[in-house]
């Protein structure tokens, strides 16, 4: 038999974990943000089949929306995140987590000098809106391939 103390403790802890799981379960539909469907993300060069020293200046280019800094909730704006050798995109519902192949420009960079080895190596631009999360028409680039001589 299930006393009223046991119902009160057992209606308790399934509250706590309801509420536990809306704090740590981040619910990042509610951080996508609007694109137009006309945006496009480009990289200017290098361009697509180039051979090239390292370290290489990678110039980004956007159309259709405007850049600006992680942290920085404007309409119609984001800031880029370099893939570099990367096979299959991340999740684009979520924040893009940085790391040597997913790299951010947060401070509204639309350049970098790269260092990569020698070989052939692939690039693409994902947008990330204010929370690095891609928006809800992903703004992506074409992938390029490059050779590093």
């Amino acid at each position: 038999m299930v006393t009223s103390m046991q119902r009160r403790l057992v209606t308790m802890v399934l509250c706590f974990i309801c509420l536990l799981s809306l704090v740590v379960s981040p619910v990042y539909a509610a951080d996508l943000s609007a694109a137009p469907e006309s945006a496009t993300a480009y990289i200017i060069s290098p361009s697509d089949g180039a051979t090239v020293g390292s370290p290489l200046l990678v110039r980004f280019g956007l159309s259709g929306m405007g850049i600006a800094p992680a942290g920085i909730d404007r309409p119609n704006t984001g800031h880029h995140h370099l893939m570099v050798d990367v096979d299959e995109l991340p999740s684009l519902t979520e924040p893009l987590q940085g790391s040597e192949q997913v790299l951010h420009y947060g401070a509204g960079q639309t350049e970098t000098e790269l260092s990569l080895t020698t070989g052939t190596h692939t690039l693409q631009l994902v947008l990330g809106n204010y929370s690095h999360v891609p928006h809800d028409h992903p703004v992506i680039s074409e992938k390029i391939t490059i050779t590093v001589e």
